[in-house]
């Protein structure tokens, strides 16, 4: 607390938990009368102001309410329910775009605010966007705790969700059955089999036994952290190149140090969830040669040396998706939380360039020091983070390469998998990160 800033006066908080008390009692009139005396000790408290918005908006008072929950959404503390409340001022007054802003914006402050996913689910199917609406309940499936969902006034809601998702994703299978069918060719049956069995797993039609990816899982593949990079043909080529890529890197960091943009970057109503330290946060940063599969011609042009390594590797290919390239910059005492890739079909590259000391990189149990010059291969659909201890910068360049031991016509329905799934949506919402 700042020298002369005032402390907060102890009767506000004491007022808003004898309020929340008495609304949990049902005792609305009581709890409001007690919101109204928050709300001269403190006039822009959000939580006054949004169960009064609420209460008026309950009472017919459209406009009352909108004055008082666009007042909550700017006041103190950001509160998930202001803007949800203000959403539902927007729905009342038929404005439904501005209705699915603020519940957007609540999930940016509350991810698993599984009945906000379900009020975008139901503007979704009054608009007629089917696709979205199961999205929607997915989301909210997901997130709601097992006893929430066992209620008997949510059952019927829970019950009408399931089933909109399990036919949303028989379409989303009839959908890439043919999407898929020239790219099968006429080659043998079995190499097929496992992804047609990952086909299955991604759509629901079986359920997933292994692997943990937050997107496509191509089941059968062994669940292996790290790779041993003397089992990668084209590995000591590219560590052959660490100098050259070390020094175009040194002279990114003196001459375009700008490009470096956040790694994290959520868009609106995309869950935060353990990135939040990160969001828009430069203390991870990355320098991208390949952007969701399109190059960045001004960063390329600094690093042909990088880009003749990266052009002998077996980069992903994936339509708006992949290749990824990338030098990514981690400032001194950062981490990154434990998290999951989306997809086993690749395997991620690390090529160490400037590792100070007390770094390292955890994939499942297994714990490694970046050593200049020696690659690190890995599976990122294993559990993994990553940490900066050091007072000094830490960069190492990532690329994805395919799983060795998908087939070639594996890789190809893969690709074609995933560019079928944006193209069933019309967007890349689904897909995430690859």
């Amino acid at each position: 607390m700042e020298p002369n800033a005032a402390a907060p006066d102890p009767r506000i908080a004491f007022l808003a938990a004898e309020a929340e008390r008495l609304a949990r009692q049902g005792q609305a009139q009581a709890s409001a009368g007690l919101w109204d005396q928050v709300l001269t000790l403190a006039p822009e408290h959000a939580g006054a102001l949004t169960f009064l918005g609420a209460q008026a908006l309950a009472g017919g008072d459209t406009a009352g309410a909108a004055s008082l929950l666009h007042r909550a959404v700017r006041g103190s503390p950001p509160m998930a329910m202001a803007h949800a409340q203000l959403a539902r001022v927007y729905r009342a007054t038929r404005d439904d775009a501005a209705a699915l802003q603020e519940l957007d914006r609540a999930l940016k402050l509350e991810p698993a605010a599984y009945g906000v996913h379900f009020e975008k689910a139901a503007i979704y199917g009054q608009q007629g966007r089917d696709k979205d609406q199961a999205l929607a309940f997915s989301s909210a499936l997901q997130v709601m705790p097992p006893q929430a969902a066992m209620t008997p006034e949510m059952q019927p809601l829970v019950a009408r969700a399931q089933r909109l998702v399990a036919e949303n994703q028989a379409q989303l299978g009839s959908f890439l059955d043919a999407h898929l069918a020239d790219l099968r060719g006429n080659g043998p049956g079995r190499p097929l089999a496992r992804f047609d069995e990952s086909l299955a797993v991604s759509l629901g039609r079986t359920p997933l036994q292994l692997s943990r990816p937050g997107m496509f899982n191509v089941v059968g593949l062994p669940s292996i952290a790290f790779f041993d990079r003397a089992d990668f043909a084209w590995a000591p080529a590219a560590e052959a190149c660490t100098e050259k890529v070390r020094a175009e890197l040194q002279d990114v960091l003196q001459q375009d140090a700008q490009g470096f943009i956040p790694y994290v970057q959520t868009r609106p109503g995309e869950p935060v969830g353990q990135f939040e330290a990160l969001d828009y946060n430069p203390d991870w940063s990355a320098y991208f040669l390949w952007h969701h599969g399109k190059r960045v011609e001004s960063h390329i042009a600094r690093c042909p040396a990088t880009m003749a390594m990266l052009d002998a590797v077996p980069q992903v290919e994936v339509r708006n998706r992949a290749p990824a390239a990338f030098f990514s910059a981690l400032k001194p005492r950062t981490r990154i939380p434990p998290h999951n890739g989306a997809t086993n079909c690749r395997l991620t590259v690390h090529l160490p360039l400037i590792i100070p000391p007390h770094c390292a990189l955890q994939v499942g149990n297994h714990v490694r020091p970046w050593t200049p010059g020696e690659l690190l291969i890995f599976d990122d659909t294993v559990e993994h983070a990553a940490w900066n201890d050091s007072d000094q910068l830490r960069v190492v360049l990532i690329f994805d390469v395919w799983h060795p031991l998908l087939s070639a016509d594996e890789r190809r329905l893969v690709q074609g998998a995933l560019e079928g799934i944006m193209a069933y949506y019309g967007h890349d919402a689904p897909l995430g990160e690859l």
